[in-house]
């Protein structure tokens, strides 16, 4: 870990520390010295990212109580031995369906609700595939802490519709996948996937 990616993990330490402290502290000088030390964390953050300190605040403002992970799902959807993609809007790149994870909707209605949002297709979740700590496997200076679902989809019918998030989608084998967005599923995680529906039995994978 260089210096740069520790200094982040002492960021994200003093912000899950602040906003616990100013959840259940009563005392109004600790919760000042919670709030001094959010606001240093927004610093280090912001010194050592790409996300504007505006927006750093508006992540970490929304939040109260005891920081846990957020969760993003990624649909897992066959045909033959292809899986489906769609064409992110923001980059061009190539991902499988998915996202963040929405309140009041169970994994498997996430994952349904995700593939049917992006790619137009109507499926039926029916494994689960992995469940990986994002930040051991992207490079990047993302300031929160996700764990990503796999789940395996049956696709049981629909074709692509136009939206706002996606400008198509299509099946690819793992030979001829086109320029996949590492921020959302990186190669070895597509490979894994690829590898699941492969071998029967497989267990579970997560760390």
């Amino acid at each position: 870990m260089n210096i740069q990616q520790q200094w982040l993990v002492w960021a994200q330490q003093m912000q899950s520390i602040a906003q616990a402290g100013l959840e259940y502290s009563k005392d109004k000088f600790d919760l000042e010295r919670f709030e001094q030390i959010r606001e240093l964390s927004i610093e280090i953050l912001n010194s050592y990212t790409d996300v504007g300190t505006e927006k750093l605040v508006g992540l970490f403002a929304n939040e109260n109580g005891y920081q846990t992970p957020k969760v993003d799902i990624r649909a897992v959807v066959p045909k033959g031995e292809k899986l489906l993609f769609v064409q992110e809007s923001d980059d061009g790149k190539w991902a499988l369906p998915g996202g963040w994870a929405e309140i009041q909707l169970s994994v498997k209605e996430n994952a349904e609700k995700e593939v049917r949002e992006e790619s137009g297709i109507a499926t039926e979740a029916e494994r689960l595939i992995a469940v990986l700590d994002r930040n051991r496997y992207t490079d990047d200076d993302f300031p929160y802490s996700v764990y990503k679902i796999f789940i395996e989809c049956r696709a049981i019918g629909g074709s692509f519709q136009p939206n706002m998030e996606t400008m198509d989608a299509q099946f690819f084998g793992e030979e001829e996948l086109p320029e996949l967005s590492v921020l959302r599923n990186t190669e070895d995680q597509v490979a894994m996937c690829f590898a699941f529906l492969r071998e029967t039995g497989r267990p579970v994978v997560f760390d």
